[in-house]
Formats: structure tokens, sequence, C-alpha cells
């Protein structure tokens, strides 16, 4: 069971950068949001589709 939610939050984590990647926003936004997403884990990845989605491009300009 652990392996299963390890491997979801991997996949939600790789297809928050990969929207992160999308966005126009500067390289180093890019990957400062990117770390932090992938650093945090699940925290990381639901703050990033709950709040953070729609703001990185008014904080990474």
């Amino acid at each position: 069971m652990g392996t299963i939610l390890y491997i979801a939050g991997l996949a939600c984590a790789v297809l928050a950068v990969i929207d992160i990647f999308k966005k126009r926003i500067s390289m180093a936004g890019k990957v400062m949001a990117s770390l932090l997403v992938l650093l945090t884990s699940w925290f990381g990845v639901v703050v990033y589709y709950f709040y953070a989605k729609d703001h990185l491009t008014e904080w990474f300009r």
C-alpha cells in the first residue's frame, strides 16, 4: 500500500513540475517552484494545485 501511495505522489509531483515549466515565468522561478514542489512531497503538490497554480505568474515575472 505504501508503494502505491509513493508512486501516486511521485506522478502528481511530476505532473505539477511539467505544468510549472509550461508557464510563462522566468527560468529561476520555474526551478525554484519545481524544487519546492518536489522537496515537500504531498504537501507541496496540494498547495500547488489548490493555491499556487494561479499565482505563479504574479510571483515570478
